[in-house]
């Protein structure tokens, strides 16, 4: 496996698995003078990935309807 020119490398599938990192997956990288290790960042108080979307999402509505109208809509009333 080889570094690129951005310092990037491709972990494999099989260890992303065995891992659990899935896409997202926040990580930390250590190296003790000889081996360089890459392990899951420790949670704090980092968001979640819903939290992130809504995060994302918030503001972007573009329809100003009432909570009951949506209902209402969505229902067939």
């Amino acid at each position: 496996m080889r570094i690129t020119s951005k310092g990037q490398v491709t972990i494999p599938a099989e260890i992303r698995e065995r891992a659990g990192l899935l896409p997202q997956t926040e990580v930390e990288f250590e190296f003790d003078g000889k081996v360089v290790r890459i392990v899951r960042a420790k949670a704090g108080k980092r968001d979640g990935r819903g939290a992130r979307l809504v995060a994302h999402l918030r503001g972007r509505g573009d329809v100003a309807m009432s909570t009951d109208a949506i209902m209402a809509l969505t229902r067939g009333d």
